[in-house]
């Protein structure tokens, strides 16, 4: 996710993190984070198990047409011959 985050950047990042909330808020904040990156994870999965249904969706209505219209082209092609 960070790819260019080292140890020493991690350590400056909590520092400042320590510094701006206190000690008594930072748990909370990481709780907070933690929440925030779960619920966001959850949502992505769902949004793209929702497109995933839909595409399959749509390629079966698709499906379903090709072959209706295979069974009426070809069911015109046998009456013109037979009343010719």
């Amino acid at each position: 996710m960070f790819p260019h985050i080292g140890v020493p950047e991690l350590i400056l990042i909590l520092v400042v993190a320590l510094i701006i909330f206190g000690p008594g808020k930072l748990p909370d904040v990481g709780k907070s984070l933690g929440k925030t990156i779960r619920e966001f994870r959850k949502s992505s999965r769902d949004t793209v198990e929702d497109v995933t249904e839909t595409i399959s969706e749509v390629k079966e209505e698709v499906e379903d047409v090709k072959n209706t219209i295979s069974s009426v082209t070809s069911g015109k092609g046998t009456k013109s011959a037979k009343s010719s």
